[in-house]
């Protein structure tokens, strides 16, 4: 479809936006989807067309966040085919059931994802330290939660980083840089995973595409940067604000419709 000047302009500032936002905290999708409605995209359409936008955005959080990434390669190299077949599963389910079911139920599961994160030091006292954890049970436990992560990411994907790092912050003992950037790695996956289904079988609107991916690749290598430079804490606060309001607005728009 065509797009005016000023629709232009909103797309480009709208992935810029989300590619800072999807490589600090996830929920970027919540700036780039509103986006691509308001041009007049169909909620389907908008909805894969976005999936496949901002895929670029995680490719260059994973080159930003590269240092933080120093030693996982053995957790990349067990999570990255979970994530492959949750996302593929999430993709069949958006192309094949009604929106509406998963819209109403979205937002509880990032409010809760967010709940997990803000409260992850009391919430270590009742599971146990990822210290204490036996590696039986952290990768089992990791391994599952990626798989349902990725499932998510591949339906919806809305604040997909924010469930990503709070089920992995709940179980590896490492700081939250880099959580964030194992986050990253599976993001991209997901995010590949979402590109391959949807370009196939999916209504992607490929000028939209064109607009708002290489704003996204700027926007998500400037985020990793930045959040290599917060402290965990303050990195928390961000993931746990960010998380909250998309939630809330989810929920908001799943009242309204």
């Amino acid at each position: 479809m065509d797009h005016s000047l000023l629709d232009i302009a909103l797309l480009l500032v709208a992935g810029l936006a989300a590619g800072v936002v999807n490589a600090i905290a996830g929920g970027g999708s919540l700036l780039t989807f509103p986006a691509l409605i308001a041009t007049g995209l169909p909620s389907i359409a908008a909805n894969v067309t976005n999936s496949v936008s901002v895929t670029p955005g995680y490719l260059s959080s994973v080159w930003g966040s590269r240092e933080d990434l120093r030693g996982q390669s053995g957790r990349v190299k067990g999570l990255v085919p979970l994530a492959i077949v949750g996302g593929a599963g999430g993709c069949v389910l958006l192309l094949v059931t009604p929106a509406d079911v998963f819209e109403l139920v979205a937002p509880f599961l990032v409010l809760a994802a967010t709940a997990v994160l803000g409260f992850q030091p009391r919430l270590q006292k009742i599971v146990g330290h990822p210290a204490s954890l036996s590696p039986t049970r952290r990768r089992a436990t990791m391994s599952t939660l990626t798989l349902l992560g990725a499932a998510y990411g591949g339906y919806f994907g809305a604040a997909l980083g924010v469930v990503l790092v709070a089920v992995l912050a709940l179980v590896l003992d490492e700081k939250l840089q880099r959580i964030n950037a194992l986050k990253n790695v599976l993001s991209a996956t997901i995010g590949l995973v979402t590109v391959a289904v949807y370009a196939i079988f999916g209504p992607v609107s490929w000028l939209g595409v064109a607009i708002v991916a290489p704003a996204t690749v700027a926007g998500g290598y400037l985020g990793a940067r930045l959040a290599q430079r917060l402290s965990a804490k303050a990195l928390r606060r961000t993931i746990v604000t960010f998380g909250t309001t998309i939630g809330l607005v989810l929920l908001l728009q799943a009242l309204r419709s």
